[in-house]
């Protein structure tokens, strides 16, 4: 069981990422590590701190459940892109960074684009 994100394009050879379910949460404990706020802290995530008090572009990604369903539009992805491709280049540079999360998220970067290039959802299944 687990997670995969990939355009809504309805091409079954359209490009995806997939995690397991405990994979993508420690990929987005990695991305918020990166925006310099703990996930747990975060309301949803067993914390308090409501997500009005951290600004990223990532919270349509970071702030959702882990069990997959639902969709980022092609605005959301367009929105997050940018952030996410600083993060990879951020990431290439960083030792303490696991692979599988570098490999993740230029897969995603990936995805992304292929969204906002056919103006399509992002879906999680």
């Amino acid at each position: 069981m687990g997670l995969t994100l990939f355009p809504g394009d309805g091409d079954t050879s359209s490009p995806d990422v997939a995690w397991s379910y405990s994979g993508f949460a420690a990929f987005r404990r990695q991305l918020a590590q990166a925006e310099e706020f703990a996930l747990s802290e975060m309301w949803g995530f067993g914390g308090e701190r409501p997500w009005s008090d951290v600004s990223t572009s990532l919270e349509p990604l970071l702030d959702r459940p882990d069990d997959g369903g639902g969709e980022l539009s092609p605005t959301e992805c367009a929105a997050l892109l940018p952030r996410l491709e600083a993060i990879v280049d951020q990431w290439r540079n960083e030792v303490d960074v696991p692979r599988a999360h570098l490999d993740a998220a230029q897969q995603l970067t990936v995805v992304l684009r292929l969204c906002v290039a056919k103006d399509v959802e992002l879906l999680f299944l």
